[in-house]
């Protein structure tokens, strides 16, 4: 390997970690407000670039681009939609966190709720992200890294060995952020990286079609458009290109609802935000980011298909099926585009653009996951007279531990198919059904905890059985798995209702002010939500046959 791309990669990744730690010197770590949330002191470009970032991952860059490989633009709706999920969380959930100053969702369970939720709802996030998110995060990003500079090669060792020294790698640097810097520190490398991910995200796409047009970037487009113009098609009209245009307001925006509205590893940037004004700004902008998004995590994986179509990359074969049909491995088409197109001279840049964004989605995990166990578990159930200080040390204990599992845990992703099956149900599994019960909580005042009692394993055991064991094939008809999330979040929200009007609350719920920042709501808010619609309804419109696919 060239000295050029390693040095690149060092001075990039140096700069990072030296930036993050000048702005992150002076912050006060003992206490847990700025160990766990910045000193509520983010500014809403960091909350915006760390929200992007720590959303943004090896695993979402290779295995979105994967996807429209194979199914085309239709599954830009995972990012197109969350969109709607950042605005809702703008509007709606963010001014009701930031009322009650609670650093963790459980938190707003308890208040609403009981302590018993509170304790539940800690676990079941605990239990998810380290068994379904973090693993796969070192995992994907070791093998990414791994490849893009060869390290197996350089290193003149087995490839299960370079996966080990890579998955360490990062799961010892990560945590170093998270477990020493606190949120700030985390916060602040996010933003930086980000600038890097996106420089380096939309260089791929444009050297691909200057490549896919022979030199020629308009040719390059003009093939997208007239050679399986379906692929360009946004809506998903075609039922087996990926995403059916239908879900898109059904399970789809449940989804994303549950990850940018509840879920603790993402909403924890926009509880630190200066006030409520920095933090809708900060959402605001992260919804502009994942727009662009679209041309980083799909666009490229379309290109990839026609370069495969033209001979000019070679997508190896996964599976011959039963039929003769050929399977293709989509999962190298986004690795082997990049290694098409990519100067020798940017590998260094993008690796460390690439080695940014794995590591904040790790270190965020950490830090986050560290918040749970610190405030709920440890302080709430452990040592409920624990100090500051005692806490937040109980919290670098446990993510000093949790590094380690992780570390453990990565690996075995690529020896057994089952395990990654079963982080993706766990996560499947609890995601609405947590939100439905937030939601519920902030809708009905009257609403007992037994409705969340009852409701959070009705959600959980409903979409088990119609997912994974019925298969979403209810006899008379058969759907797409994210219209069981719909219907999943409309039958649990119709027995906590049914239990609400069984055994209301004596006395409506009043949600209390903290006083912890202020509540005024960004003056351009309405604007800024007409504009992102306005832009969702373009491009959908853009690339349908209303728009350039016209015929």
């Amino acid at each position: 390997m060239s000295i050029i791309p390693l040095l690149t990669f060092v001075l990039f990744t140096a700069m990072v970690g030296v930036i993050s730690y000048f702005k992150s010197r002076d912050e006060d770590l003992s206490h847990s407000t700025g160990y766990f949330l910045a000193g509520r002191s983010l500014s809403w470009y960091v909350v915006a670039g760390s929200l992007f970032l720590t959303n943004i991952s090896a695993e979402q860059l290779t295995g979105l681009n994967g996807n429209a490989f194979s199914y085309g633009a239709s599954v830009m709706a995972w990012e197109t939609v969350s969109v709607l999920g950042l605005l809702v969380m703008a509007w709606y959930f963010l001014p009701r966190y930031l009322k009650s100053g609670i650093t963790t969702v459980p938190q707003f369970l308890e208040e609403r709720f009981s302590t018993g939720m509170r304790r539940i709802s800690s676990f079941i996030f605990l239990y998810a992200l380290v068994i379904g998110f973090l693993p796969v995060v070192l995992y994907a990003g070791a093998l990414t890294l791994g490849k893009l500079f060869d390290v197996s090669t350089v290193l003149g060792v087995s490839e299960m060995s370079a996966l080990w020294i890579m998955i360490t790698s990062l799961g010892l640097i990560g945590g170093c952020y998270a477990v020493f810097g606190g949120l700030k520190a985390v916060a602040v490398s996010d933003s930086i990286n980000g600038i890097g991910l996106v420089i380096g995200g939309l260089l791929i796409p444009i050297l691909a079609l200057i490549r896919l047009g022979d030199g020629n970037i308009g040719e390059g487009w003009s093939t997208l458009i007239t050679e399986s113009p379906e692929r360009m098609q946004a809506g998903g009209t075609n039922p087996e290109m990926g995403i059916p245009w239908t879900t898109l307001l059904t399970g789809m925006l449940l989804i994303q609802m549950f990850y940018w509205c509840t879920n603790q590893g993402i909403i924890q940037r926009a509880l630190a935000a200066k006030n409520l004004a920095e933090g809708q700004k900060g959402l605001v902008g992260a919804a502009v980011l994942k727009i662009i998004g679209v041309s980083m995590l799909v666009l490229p994986g379309i290109v990839a298909w026609h370069m495969h179509q033209k001979g000019i990359i070679e997508v190896p074969v996964k599976t011959v099926n039963e039929d003769g049909s050929v399977l293709l491995n989509h999962d190298m088409a986004y690795p082997l585009l990049v290694k098409e197109v990519l100067p020798a001279y940017l590998t260094g840049f993008f690796g460390a653009a690439m080695f940014g964004a794995v590591l904040s989605s790790f270190n965020s995990g950490v830090n986050s996951m560290s918040t749970l166990f610190s405030l709920d578990i440890y302080k709430g159930m452990i040592r409920k007279d624990a100090t500051d200080e005692e806490t937040v040390r109980a919290g670098k204990i446990f993510g000093s531990i949790l590094i380690v599992v992780c570390i453990l845990m990565a690996p075995a992703i690529s020896l057994a198919d089952g395990l990654y099956t079963l982080m993706r149900m766990v996560m499947a599994v609890i995601n609405v059904p947590i939100m439905t019960v937030i939601l519920f909580g902030i809708l009905s005042k009257r609403g007992p905890a037994l409705s969340g009692y009852v409701g959070l394993p009705f959600g959980m055991a409903f979409f088990s059985f119609a997912h994974f064991y019925l298969e979403n094939d209810y006899g008379f008809f058969k759907w797409h798995w994210l219209h069981s999330v719909g219907l999943n979040f409309v039958l649990t929200m119709l027995v906590m209702l049914a239990i609400r009007y069984w055994k209301p609350r004596e006395t409506p719920y009043r949600q209390p002010d903290s006083g912890a920042v202020e509540l005024f709501n960004w003056k351009y808010l309405s604007a800024a939500t007409v504009v992102l619609v306005g832009l969702l309804l373009t491009l959908y419109f853009t690339f349908s046959e209303f728009g350039i696919l016209a015929t």
